[in-house]
């Protein structure tokens, strides 16, 4: 059983960037694929970007793409997610998640094990 610690939230202004972590225990991290999740107050938790056991082809959510980009280092049973021209709309906990499935990973119900979640906050 993986446990996953988030790190690198924070403030930031708009147009700025900031790089998440996930840190991976427990487990045997190239055996489990890699999602991030946010969930802004009074919304639900949505989708932004996944990753395959391998690393290979992460993809994005739309609102992402272009800004986001994730990867991994399974050497290191870490993940991390660089986030460039934050918007405030992108204001929300970040969660990682993982799970040894590898389809359907834009749904949140799909994994079973999931970070504490870090706060990111942009201000406009």
């Amino acid at each position: 059983q993986v446990q996953l610690v988030e790190s690198g939230g924070g403030l930031v202004q708009a147009g700025g960037s900031l790089r998440l972590s996930c840190a991976a225990s427990g487990g045997t991290f190239n055996s489990y694929a890699v999602g991030w999740f946010r969930q802004a107050p009074g919304k639900e938790r949505e989708f932004v970007a996944a990753i395959s056991r391998s690393g290979g082809s992460p993809y994005y959510a739309d609102s992402v793409k272009g800004r986001f980009t994730m990867s991994r280092d399974n050497a290191k049973n870490t993940v991390s997610l660089q986030m460039n021209s934050l918007k405030p709309e992108d204001t929300a906990v970040y969660y990682c998640a993982a799970d040894f499935r590898e389809f359907g990973l834009e749904r949140a119900y799909m994994y079973n094990y999931w970070g504490q979640g870090t706060q990111v906050t942009v201000s406009s």
